[in-house]
């Protein structure tokens, strides 16, 4: 008996199939690009109407400009979310600044705009010519947004100017840059910028993995069931540099201890870049969220490799023995978190195995 495979030849299929991605690959290209370009022109628009009122408030006092940015910045954040800090209005403002023009241009009235990410990285080089340069080359050479960074942050620029072997130095930058290179389109819906500006509200799927995710569900629950002082702050708690975004997978705060407990979950091995991050993240809220009377934060970094699972703790300004001798009374110990993790891995495997069954 004759299959649907044996009436259907394979090349006109093959020929199908390519015709049909690329109808789908121009159709999501051409939303991205839509997006981004709506995305730029809005920033700028309001870098211009910030520059605007800012000129008109000059006689009244110095600092007009800087009242009117942190006014505006509460009531949009109150009301579309922490994608209009004040840190992002500047960003917004330099940028209308620095492409007063841009929009009656050719390259704005074309598909030739960088990302916003671009630019947003391009505002923190005050050096009119090194920006343009950056920018021109970003546009040229297809850098991507972590490469530009790099780029900036090395003075690629400046050295490049200086030196007498140019190829050299750009051969070097293209060696060290070639792994920041990646284009998963994902990425564009995955930026927590795009999201806010197309009204989502932050959804930690796009950035856990559903272990991770089983994991953190119940650890949350585990903690808090323990007692012992602890109470919820904050999950998937977002904490923004001026490079990049971060999530704290669970926050605490335990009113025995009076400090906060920062738990974040890894899939892989622990990192020395893991490590760093716990301790960026400590420092941060040691200096931002620590109230008088509070002791240093705590960072506990988990692991929930296949072949090994383990926690470490992070404390930073030499308190290795004020944590040992007090801190471990009240918070759990490494075994029973590694106990919890391998419990809540068995558990989700389990059910991963049930519905496979179920279908």
């Amino acid at each position: 008996m004759a299959t649907d495979k044996d009436l259907i030849p394979e090349k006109p299929i093959n020929q199908l199939y390519v015709k049909a991605v690329e109808i789908i690959e121009t159709a999501r290209n051409n939303t991205y690009r839509q997006i981004n370009e709506n995305l730029v022109k809005r920033n700028w628009e309001l870098g211009k109407l910030i520059s605007e009122e800012e000129i008109r408030g000059r006689d009244r006092s110095e600092l007009y400009g800087l009242d009117v940015i942190k006014s505006l910045s509460k009531r949009l954040a109150a009301k579309y979310g922490k994608g209009f800090s004040k840190s992002y209005l500047y960003s917004f403002l330099e940028f209308y600044k620095s492409h007063p023009n841009i929009f009656q241009s050719v390259i704005g009235k074309s598909s030739k705009l960088l990302s916003w990410t671009h630019y947003y990285a391009l505002t923190s080089v005050l050096d009119d010519k090194a920006r343009d340069w950056y920018e021109q080359e970003a546009f040229q050479q297809g850098w991507s947004v972590k490469t530009l960074q790099r780029n900036i942050n090395s003075q690629y620029y400046y050295r490049l100017l200086s030196s007498q072997k140019k190829d050299l130095v750009e051969k070097e930058m293209l060696e060290l840059t070639a792994p920041l290179q990646t284009n998963d389109p994902t990425d564009f819906i995955k930026n927590p910028v795009i999201g806010e500006f197309l009204g989502f509200t932050a959804d930690s799927s796009f950035r856990e993995s559903e272990l991770e995710q089983a994991i953190i569900d119940n650890l949350e629950k585990f903690l808090l069931e323990m007692g012992k002082g602890f109470a919820f702050v904050a999950r998937q708690q977002h904490i923004h540099t001026e490079k990049e975004d971060y999530y704290i997978d669970l926050v605490f705060y335990n009113y025995i201890l009076k400090a906060f407990v920062l738990i974040d979950l890894k899939t892989s091995k622990i990192t020395h870049q893991d490590v760093g991050q716990m301790d960026m993240y400590i420092r941060m809220y040691d200096e931002l969220k620590r109230g008088e009377g509070d002791n240093p934060t705590i960072g506990i970094l988990l692991c929930a490799e296949t072949d090994e699972d383990i926690a470490r703790y992070s404390v930073l300004h030499d308190n290795d023995h004020l944590f040992a001798s007090k801190y471990m009374l009240y918070l759990p110990t490494p075994e029973q978190l590694r106990r919890e993790i391998e419990r809540q891995k068995e558990i989700f495997l389990l059910q991963q195995k049930e519905k496979k069954s179920e279908n």
